[in-house]
């Protein structure tokens, strides 16, 4: 019985479709992973620069700046 699975699974109407299907969960899944992490990196460096501001070794107005440098225009 498993060698059918196997044979089935081989056969090139079964094979390219599984593939293609693999191919874009592993697209999405890496997407999603990339916006995750980019957004714990900011949130990181926004923390940050509060910090900074905080402790007085950065003003409100160089905090500003910095993030609005990195927003897309």
């Amino acid at each position: 019985m498993d060698q059918t699975v196997v044979k089935q699974f081989l056969q090139e109407d079964t094979l390219v479709p599984l593939l293609v299907f693999t191919g874009v969960i592993l697209i999405v899944f890496l997407n999603v992973t990339a916006g995750v992490l980019k957004t714990f990196a900011r949130e990181r460096t926004r923390r940050e620069i509060a910090a900074f501001i905080a402790e007085g070794t950065m003003s409100p107005e160089q905090g500003e700046r910095l993030m609005k440098a990195d927003r897309k225009s």
